[in-house]
């Protein structure tokens, strides 16, 4: 059974392939039934059209052929063009508690494709009674809505609202919300043609709530095509230009690319000058490579040009040639290789022909003896395509019993085809001889002149031409047969222009190959020619159509039966690995703890390792809640919707739990099952299929949040509220850090006076950085002054540094604030002094947590400084301290630091 869709699509496939026409895009009215299909819309079969998403399939239905676009997965019925960037469709209608199969509150999708529904041309409709019908664009925002009317009254027994389409959209949500009490419960809601009503702000004639489609109008953007835009490829309206036919001395048909006007492009190869001679005559000429040469003919559709060209060789006295060509090289021309022949003349000689370099040697040919021809005769000698330079050389090869004993004047060149036979030809009296160079490749092929955009004509109808491609033209001659042929292509018709060729343009040190087909053509090798893609087909493409087909129908008979066998092999290796897990991870035993029903454990759920697949995303990075020492946890959402949270064992894969730890572990599992207190997490369920042991618990959003280092801890960023609670402000500098994370390793910033020593020497920033800034701020209140003042002594370097050497000479009421020893508790005092002493330690480790900090200063505000706590010799830290302040070299080396106003250098004195 698992045969027959494959086998049938594949017997349905091949008489499709066997029955395909390639046909031209003529890109001009396509119909399908009654309809044309406007640009940049095509038909699938006839490709014109320029990206897929305009592609329009033509269908047969009840009511005859009909077009159909493809959006997102759904076919659209094509019902009428509007403008050149709108079309009509039939779009689904949405409804809402109608019991339907299509019920829906989303519209249709149009993103990703260029598509949307046009503002200026539709409206907002919806059919019920008693509700608003809210439309809201893919983003959740309302883009308007209107009220349907209540079923009672009999005014309006439709029960339809309408109201403008506010915005451009790809789709939309409809939201319907009763507004009465006996609000019908079904509703419909659309966006609609402002084109297919009677009148302005009505629906469509027949709307109801049984309607599924309503016309409406999709416009697109151009620029989703890039920067050539949407429209169809092919000829569209043809566009003429008109070449004027020159003429120079007795060369009067030269035009196209040839031309006598002047241009400021500097690699115009094409510029012919026309010069009087001597005696009055004009010439015209072109100058190729710093050499004039005389244009003695011009001929359009071969793509050659006869110049009067110097001899390659002769040994004349008075018109000695030096063996070497014209250098083409770099140039838009190459020496014509089928109308140009080599002809010679003497007797005897060995000609050799070399390309352009001497070692490239083209060929020879061995003249007659003198006894039997001392006439100019042709050398059979084949000349390659694309010759753009060569050298000639004659040898004696006589020998002694010769009667010619002194060399007759003799020459080797080039000649054209089209001066004949030159038997007569008198060397003697000529420096120059015709040849042919190619401006352009004659490719061998049939073209149109329709199958353009842009036709050019000579001014005299002779020749027109059409461009194929950047570098092809087809060029065409006038059919001189038919008397009533036209001057030039007039609208769109160039059927008397009937001898055409197709030329391909050189491009300097470049010359087009003979099989250098223009674009949709392709090179028959069978008859060395381009020809068309769309006319391609023929017995032999429809015999491998057919052959392929049919043996592809055994191929796939064995592809398909392998593959099922590779299936339920693996289905089978993963239904026995799932179970080898279960039961190395103690599913076993925990099904014995479900089968006795101990402790109420038969709420504990067991997840399919599928399940919890599906529910982390493939175990992506970005569900990582965190990570301990026993295992990574991820936030996860079940099959019902429910959030969890996901731990994975971080057991080494691959390795089995011994027994005792399988017990511990069930034991665990069935523990937890049975607690159910608001201060522990629920654990919901476990995975024991998969490679390593899931717990599934419940999800706590707040268990945990991360840590956050100010690092600008200071007191003008505790500001105080109308209460004065404490506010810490300018968050500026902070970093948030992630829980396992112990410090930051930056580039040393803060302000000074407040920064932490220890993150000052190593460049890493604590959680205890921050409190060490906070005993700084302490002590500030304390003693009413600021971390770094000018004007104390120059044996105090900081206020850090005088108040713990106050505190180790049990001074510190010299240095209070006046008012706080005047009015505050001195016990209280005291317990404040000795918790900043702690935060300033040199040590962070031995600092408090800023917890603990704000714990003990709440337990002091309750306490009224009456619990002093012991912490261990101070003295002695505070001496190190000093002593630290005052001689460690990373508080005194020559370096500075900005502060919010000032900047000191560290080795200052104050």
């Amino acid at each position: 059974m698992c045969f027959h869709l494959p086998l049938y699509f594949l017997f349905l496939l091949c008489p499709i392939l066997q029955a395909a026409e390639f046909q031209a895009p003529t890109c001009g009215k396509e119909k399908c039934g009654n309809i044309t299909i406007p640009s940049p819309f095509g038909l699938i079969h006839g490709r014109c059209y320029s990206h897929r998403s305009f592609s329009v399939t033509c269908k047969r239905t009840p009511n005859g052929d009909k077009p159909f676009i493809h959006v997102n997965g759904i076919d659209l019925e094509v019902l009428d063009s509007i403008y050149s960037e709108a079309i009509l469709i039939n779009n689904p209608v949405t409804h809402i508690n109608c019991d339907r199969i299509n019920d829906a509150s989303v519209s249709l999708d149009l993103s990703g494709t260029p598509f949307f529904f046009s503002s200026d041309m539709n409206y907002f409709g919806s059919v019920g009674f008693g509700n608003l019908a809210t439309i809201l664009s893919n983003k959740g925002d309302s883009l308007g809505g209107c009220i349907q009317l209540r079923s009672d009254d009999d005014a309006f027994k439709s029960g339809c609202c309408i109201t403008l389409s506010t915005a451009n959209i790809t789709s939309y949500t409809v939201n319907m919300k009763a507004m009465y009490p006996d609000s019908e419960r079904c509703a419909s809601a659309f966006i609609f043609s402002q084109y297919s009503s009677s009148t302005a702000y009505s629906l469509p004639t027949g709307i109801s709530i049984r309607t599924t489609h309503v016309p409406a109008v999709l416009s697109w953007n151009s620029n989703y095509c890039g920067v050539g835009g949407c429209n169809r490829p092919g000829p569209g309206p043809i566009k003429f230009n008109t070449y004027k036919v020159e003429k120079c001395g007795n060369v009067t048909n030269f035009h196209y690319p040839f031309s006598m006007e002047d241009h400021d492009d500097s690699n115009n190869w094409f510029k012919v000058n026309c010069t009087k001679t001597a005696n009055g005559e004009k010439v015209p000429s072109l100058n190729i490579n710093g050499t004039n040469l005389q244009i003695l003919n011009f001929d359009f559709l071969s793509g050659s040009l006869t110049v009067n060209h110097p001899i390659i060789y002769s040994n004349c006295r008075k018109n000695h040639h030096n063996e070497m060509s014209l250098n083409l090289t770099g140039t838009r021309f190459y020496y014509s290789d089928s109308r140009n022949s080599l002809w010679c003349s003497g007797c005897g000689n060995l000609v050799t022909i070399f390309g352009n370099e001497t070692n490239n040697l083209i060929g020879g040919f061995l003249q007659p003896s003198c006894r039997i021809n001392k006439k100019t005769i042709f050398c059979p000698l084949i000349i390659p395509t694309g010759l753009s330079s060569f050298f000639a050389n004659m040898s004696n090869m006589v020998d002694s019993s010769d009667y010619r004993r002194k060399r007759s004047c003799e020459f080797v060149s080039l000649i054209s085809y089209d001066y004949g036979y030159i038997d007569d030809f008198d060397i003697r009296k000529r420096t120059h001889v015709p040849m042919q160079l190619q401006w352009s490749t004659p490719i061998s092929g049939e073209c149109y002149l329709n199958y353009s955009s842009e036709t050019s004509c000579t001014s005299d109808g002779e020749h027109c031409w059409s461009m194929l491609s950047s570098i092809h033209l087809c060029a065409c001659y006038k059919d001189t047969g038919d008397i009533s042929y036209s001057r030039s292509c007039k609208d769109g018709k160039c059927d008397n222009y009937k001898y055409c060729t197709i030329l391909c343009l050189n491009t300097p040190n470049n010359y087009c190959s003979p099989k250098s087909c223009p674009p949709h053509y392709e090179y028959n090798s069978t008859g060395f020619r381009c020809e068309r893609k769309i006319q391609t087909q023929n017995n032999r493409i429809l015999k491998s159509i057919i052959v392929g087909c049919s043996t592809s129908v055994g191929t796939l008979f064995l592809l398909l039966a392998t593959w099922s066998m590779y299936k339920a092999l693996k289905r089978k290796q993963k239904i026995l690995l799932k179970q080898k897990y279960f039961k190395r991870n103690g599913g076993l035993l925990l099904q014995q703890h479900l089968s006795s029903n101990e402790g109420n454990v038969e709420k504990i759920k067991l997840f399919t390792s599928k399940e919890m697949k599906k529910a982390t995303d493939s175990y992506n990075e970005n569900r990582i809640l965190g990570q301990g020492g026993q295992g990574t946890v991820y936030k996860g959402m079940l099959i019902d919707g429910s959030i969890v949270a996901i731990k994975k064992s971080k057991m080494v894969e691959g390795k089995k739990f011994d027994e005792r730890k399988v017990e511990q572990f069930i034991n665990e599992v069935i523990i937890l099952s049975q607690i159910n207190h608001r201060n522990v997490v629920k654990l919901l369920g476990c995975c024991l299929e998969a490679e390593v042991p899931l717990l599934v618990y419940e999800f706590i959003p707040n268990a945990a949040s991360a840590p956050i280092y100010h690092r600008d801890i200071k007191s003008s960023n505790i500001l105080l509220d109308d209460k004065y609670r404490a506010k810490v402000s300018d968050f500026g500098t902070s970093r948030s850090v992630a829980l396992e994370q112990t410090h930051l390793t930056t580039r040393v910033q803060g302000t000074f006076g407040y920064m932490d020593p220890e993150y000052f020497r190593s460049s890493q920033f604590t959680e205890k950085s921050d409190v060490y800034s906070f005993g700084v701020v302490l002590i500030e209140l304390l003693t009413g002054q600021k971390p770094i003042s000018a004007e104390q002594s120059e044996p105090v370097r900081s206020l850090v540094s005088y108040f713990l050497h106050s505190m180790q000479e049990n001074s510190l009421f010299n240095i209070l604030d006046p008012m706080l020893e005047k009015d505050g508790p001195e016990q209280e005092i005291i317990v404040v002094a000795l918790l900043a002493k702690r935060c300033l330690n040199l040590n962070g480790k031995k600092r408090p947590t800023m917890k603990q900090v704000a714990m003990e200063l709440e337990s002091i505000n309750a306490s009224g400084g009456n619990v002093i706590e012991d912490h261990g010799d101070e003295e002695s830290e505070i001496d190190d301290m000093i002593h630290s302040w005052e001689t460690n070299p990373s508080c005194s080396m020559s370096r500075t630091i900005t502060t919010n106003s000032v900047t000191f250098p560290l080795n200052s004195s104050f």
